[in-house]
């Protein structure tokens, strides 16, 4: 058996089924969308229902909801029918999902969901089901075929309902507004939280250890500096104070190899990085590393508002603050 095979055969049908939903996608979404934008809005909350495989997916929609800002939990239909319903307010959105539209666990509960004044908002692949015909909006995630090889498991039509439900969360993000600075509030923990609300002027060195120089400084007196702080790199300054580039121990590495035995008496400047790639000290931790990883390099200057270098920030002070 070629295992590989059939393994791409599963992806492949997923993909299919996937590009099926793309053209699909129509002015139902647009309506979900809003629905859900008002009922954050006006501080209510979504409910996510479904049964079995779709239930699973429901509790993935619910926490990427939940961690984009808005208020979302999971109702179970069973529960919901003995007391739960309690959590259900008016002007709540009920995302309901279920494939057939025909669960009986769930449509025992439609009734009451209307009566308590929701809106709601079916993912289903059957758009004359009963669950379509009683929704406000109905978002087809019909497939042709299950990627099951028996075409019973749900497998495409789950990962078309974990897909619209992505889509539905991350373009109602969009439609909030919400940006970097509401996402890492959310965001606390963990090295996610630390790369968006930290700043290039938290993790930067200073005092002693950022050692910064003029350009007729002699590079051996520059290693010298170097070593005595600990630093990998120096940042030169004109007269001015004003950033005029930067040396780091492997410049002069690179410069010894080629060799120049005499690149000790020689100026800084000779051998130095001009025009240096720099941030400034109120980015996101988050933007630095990104430059430091498109860039390939390790230490990077940083300067303040009026373009004075203030600080350096190494590759190793991202992974003592644990965002590496």
């Amino acid at each position: 058996m070629d295992y590989l095979e059939k393994a791409r055969r599963v992806i492949s049908l997923e993909m299919e089924e996937l590009n099926h939903l793309l053209e699909r996608v129509d002015t139902s979404f647009i309506a979900a969308v809003e629905a859900l934008k008002s009922t954050i809005e006006q501080g209510s909350k979504v409910i996510i229902v479904g049964v079995g495989k779709s239930g699973n997916v429901g509790n993935k929609l619910a926490a990427t909801l939940n961690s984009t800002g808005a208020p979302a939990t999971v109702l179970n239909c069973q529960d919901a029918l003995h007391g739960d319903l309690g959590l259900v307010n008016s002007g709540d959105s009920v995302i309901a999902m279920s494939y057939s539209g025909e669960t009986s666990e769930l449509l025992s509960l439609l009734p009451h969901l209307k009566r308590r004044g929701v809106h709601l908002i079916s993912i289903t692949g059957k758009v004359k089901s009963t669950l379509a015909k009683a929704s406000d909006c109905v978002i087809d995630i019909h497939v042709n075929r299950e990627a099951c090889p028996l075409n019973l498991a749900p497998t495409s039509s789950t990962t078309n309902t974990l897909v619209i439900g992505d889509a539905l969360a991350m373009v109602l993000m969009e439609a909030r507004g919400l940006t970097e600075d509401h996402f890492a509030e959310l965001h606390p923990g963990g090295s996610l939280g630390r790369s968006l609300l930290m700043r290039a002027s938290d993790i930067m060195r200073t005092g002693d250890s950022f050692v910064v120089v003029n350009p007729e400084m002699p590079v051996i007196e520059v290693i010298s500096k170097m070593t005595a702080s600990r630093a990998g790199a120096v940042v030169i300054v004109n007269s001015a104070g004003e950033l005029d580039g930067i040396f780091t121990q492997g410049d002069f590495a690179r410069s010894f190899q080629n060799g120049d035995p005499d690149i000790g008496k020689q100026p800084v400047a000779s051998v130095m990085t001009s025009k240096p790639i720099h941030v400034l000290n109120t980015q996101l931790v988050g933007e630095v590393l990104r430059i430091l990883e498109d860039n390939r390099i390790d230490d990077l200057i940083v300067v303040d508002e009026q373009g004075f270098p203030c600080g350096m920030i190494d590759t190793q002070d991202l992974t003592k603050v644990q965002v590496l």
